[in-house]
């Protein structure tokens, strides 16, 4: 009885030292695969893996102003296709409103935009001006949850280009109210200004444009080593990426008034300053008809 106590307790002890020996020869997790898991979990946690990209105008619609020498349309359509390269190396799913030379109402792009949930809506324009002196980039968004989405694309943005910053602004603009989803809408420069329509025209800066819109969509830090100059448009914070649904910066900017409120508010008091005209010269004419009939009657009208 007590040889077999001795035999069990030798097979035990062998059968644990064996589970041992193949624990330890066992491989483990290389630093890569560590690395792959870690990028897999940043991909779930991220506010969103998709995104619809909106190149403006297109078709019969060259964008701009009129006599404007570079289109837009063509500007903005290169942008958006080098950004779509871009987002997808990165691992997102796009989803583009035109992605050829068409026009695309602003009714259907917002429809794009709502038929895919959980996305960002991201619109690349260009501006312009009668004023050839007129430059600079800003960056629009309407949707409070697009506030930190805004300011990490214009920072980036802003860092990659040698223009002043215009800072970021809430508009209510048709595809940035229609759309359900965070947009963001970016003005990547003035095609009437000289400088800036001559950089749009260069590869290699509409490049860097779409290079530094995919850093502010990726939540990269974007740190700003150039102020720009000017009384009006504050510069850039220096500052790392935001968080997505919260954002408390020093990038946005007091708007001014829309222009058509402006224009529409000028027109009501013009009205109401030429009603109290015709009012006065009523009443003038009025007091001055009833002081011609005075003088006209007789002194002594009972004589």
């Amino acid at each position: 009885m007590l040889h077999r106590f001795y035999h069990l307790s030798f097979v035990i002890n062998w059968l644990s030292v064996a589970g041992l020996a193949c624990a330890l020869a066992s491989p483990r997790p290389s630093s890569a695969a560590q690395s792959k898991s870690r990028e897999a979990s940043a991909q779930t946690s991220r506010p969103s893996t998709l995104v619809v990209i909106d190149a403006g105008h297109g078709g019969f619609d060259r964008g701009g102003i009129p006599r404007q020498r570079i289109a837009e349309k063509d500007m903005t359509l290169d942008v958006a296709l080098r950004l779509r390269k871009k987002i997808l190396a990165a691992g997102y799913r796009v989803v583009m409103t035109r992605d050829s030379d068409v026009f695309v109402p602003l009714r259907e792009r917002a429809a794009i935009a709502n038929s895919n949930r959980n996305a960002i809506f991201i619109c690349i324009h260009f501006n312009s001006a009668t004023r050839t002196d007129a430059n600079g980039v800003e960056t629009y968004y309407y949707r409070r949850d697009a506030m930190a989405l805004a300011a990490n694309i214009h920072r980036n943005v802003i860092a990659g280009a040698p223009s002043e910053n215009r800072g970021i602004r809430r508009r209510g603009y048709y595809v940035l109210r229609k759309t359900t989803n965070p947009g963001v809408l970016v003005e990547c420069g003035f095609l009437t200004n000289p400088g800036e329509g001559q950089l749009a025209l260069t590869s290699n800066y509409r490049d860097k444009l779409a290079e530094e819109i995919t850093r502010g969509i990726l939540g990269k830090p974007a740190l700003v080593s150039r102020a720009p100059a000017s009384h009006y448009y504050p510069p850039a914070t220096e500052a790392e990426a935001q968080p997505f649904n919260s954002y408390a910066g020093t990038d946005f900017i007091k708007a001014p008034p829309e222009r058509s409120t402006a224009r529409h508010r000028k027109g009501s008091k013009g009205a109401q300053s030429r009603k109290s005209s015709h009012r006065r010269t009523a009443q003038k004419t009025k007091s001055s008809g009833s002081a011609t009939a005075k003088k006209a009657m007789p002194e002594n009208v009972e004589n």
